[in-house]
């Protein structure tokens, strides 16, 4: 045994290369240092929130009336602000068509002529005309190029461009007060216009601005015999967290008009928008309903409706103006809205409408979006437009 134990030692020793080896034991294993475990942190009753998973209620602190109305986040929103264009550009690219339409064909006009005669503002109006700034608005604006070409005041191209935006300014200005709607409470808005025009879309946008100003506003869908119309104002009234008064489709306008006046008043509302049909086939029923719609309004909030405002069209042209004398002779006018102004090369029939009635244009529509719906400004939209 003695020797085994030898023959096993040698062989250990040839594969260590070194002296006995002494077999590990409890006592003479060496120790080792190990590096000492990070301190467990205390316990927390609050502990402190990531950026990956915010506080819900914290974010709700931060969403404002944009968030709600439009969506996203207040800081997505002044972006989006930030990356659009201001609303002068915008209506410069909204009025493109009948820029070049009207503008374009006066700088073709004026282009290489040393002096202005008569024949150039014969060629001018023409100009005007097919504008669809219609026939006595140019008449009007050529004679009084004619008095100051007599006059020498004239003398070149640029002299004449000047004078064509400052007579255009003047015409298109309007000494009456804006919209005030602070000055009764409910404030009644009569939307009227035929199918077509953008009556429902329009109410829309303006029940998102009231809104954003701070004002509460119920709409009456008017409209009862087209299902589609009240179903868009409902549509709008979810979007902008306002409520929507509305009837069965087919039952009487009148009925829908008298619960909102109720309403309106009961819950102390600021604004009531009232949409209207605008079934122009059968013109002398639906001016007689006009008329009942009125009644009862002012019957229900005495000196109601506030501002009675018709839509147009602006890419019908010279039919828009139809469209304005007819309203205007069955629902008192006070107020117009020109829509769709960014689709068309007949915004000259701003000018025509302004010089036919007496009845200033609140409102224009550059394009799809609510921001696109903004106070109209004579001075503003002669610039964009030239």
């Amino acid at each position: 045994m003695e020797e085994k134990k030898g023959f096993f030692k040698g062989l250990l020793k040839r594969f260590t290369g070194g002296d006995d080896v002494v077999p590990p034991t409890p006592q003479n294993i060496p120790e080792v240092s190990l590096p000492s475990p990070p301190p467990t942190p205390p316990l927390m009753v609050n502990p402190p929130v990531t950026r990956e998973e915010p506080v819900q209620p914290e974010e709700e602190k931060k969403t404002g009336l944009f968030t709600k109305l439009f969506g996203g986040s207040d800081d997505e929103a002044a972006e989006t602000t930030e990356k659009k264009p201001g609303f002068f550009e915008r209506l410069k690219r909204g009025l493109s068509k009948t820029s070049e339409s009207l503008v374009g064909r006066i700088d073709a006009l004026l282009l290489g002529k040393k002096k202005i005669d008569a024949d150039t503002l014969e060629e001018l109006e023409e100009i005007l005309i097919t504008a669809d700034m219609g026939v006595p608005a140019t008449v009007d604006l050529i004679r009084t190029l004619e008095q100051k070409l007599k006059r020498n005041e004239l003398q070149d191209g640029e002299m004449l461009k000047k004078t064509l935006k400052e007579e255009l300014i003047t015409r298109l200005s309007h000494e009456r007060q804006p919209l005030d709607t602070s000055r009764a409470a409910p404030f009644v808005i009569l939307v009227i216009g035929v199918n077509g025009v953008g009556k429902t879309t329009t109410i829309g946008k303006l029940a998102c601005k009231f809104r954003a100003e701070g004002k509460s506003v119920i709409l009456a869908a008017g409209d009862t015999f087209r299902a589609a119309a009240s179903e868009q104002l409902v549509i709008w009234g979810e979007r902008v967290g306002v409520d929507v008064i509305r009837g069965k489709d087919g039952s009487d306008p009148s009925a829908v008009v008298f619960d909102a006046c109720k309403a309106a008043v009961a819950r102390k509302s600021d604004i009531l928008l009232v949409d209207t049909a605008g079934r122009l086939h059968t013109k002398i029923n639906l001016m007689e309903e006009l008329k009942k719609i009125r009644r009862i309004i002012n019957r229900e909030i005495p000196g109601a409706p506030h501002e009675t405002m018709l839509i147009l069209d602006a890419a019908t042209g010279q039919n828009a103006v139809n469209q304005a004398r007819i309203f205007k002779e069955a629902a008192e006018v006070t107020g117009i809205v020109l829509t769709k102004l960014d689709g068309t090369a007949k915004g000259g029939v701003v000018v025509a409408i302004r010089r036919e009635f007496d009845i200033p244009i609140r409102y224009i529509g550059i394009g799809e979006s609510v921001e696109d719906l903004r106070p109209f400004d004579a001075v503003e939209f002669v610039e964009a437009l030239f």
